[in-house]
């Protein structure tokens, strides 16, 4: 080599701009925005189905004008609500109808608590000594549970 030469010192490339990004970084925005929106979609069909659950299930206690016939009601509705969910429900009687509103609730509501008045509260001539209220909250809660999208 020459003494003579003059070299100089290596010089590195410009830093890379930060936009665009490159394309797996596209790729990757696009995957997250599917999902997003499946997942957006997805909430809001199941939040639309639950609020017309719960619709059905007041338009058909708001219809009844006596405690016995919104006894009655809540019992259709959830006769109804249980065909579609458990096979053979909508010919149970008596106790095994009770251990099937029952069956995900280790507390028993219905077959040791307020739900009991499901068996006979629509064919009483006074339920007014019945916590219809309680019942209806229960009743409800089991028939959106049915109901709504899992």
């Amino acid at each position: 080599m020459a003494p003579d030469l003059v070299l100089r010192d290596i010089h590195s490339p410009p830093t890379p701009p930060w936009w665009p990004p490159a394309p797996g970084w596209w790729l990757v925005a696009g995957v997250v925005l599917l999902a997003l929106a499946f997942v957006l979609g997805r909430h809001w069909r199941r939040a639309r189905a639950r609020r017309r659950a719960e619709a059905v299930f007041d338009r058909a206690l708001a219809q009844a004008t006596s405690p016995t016939q919104r006894i009655a009601a809540m019992s259709e509705l959830l006769r109804r609500a249980a065909r579609t969910r458990v096979a053979g429900a909508d010919r149970l009687q008596g106790e095994d109808w009770l251990a099937c509103l029952d069956a995900a609730d280790p507390a028993r509501p219905f077959s040791d608590g307020i739900g009991r008045a499901l068996l006979d509260g629509g064919f009483r001539r006074d339920a007014g000594d019945l916590d219809i209220d309680a019942l209806q909250a229960l009743a409800r809660a089991r028939f959106l549970g049915w109901t709504a999208p899992r």
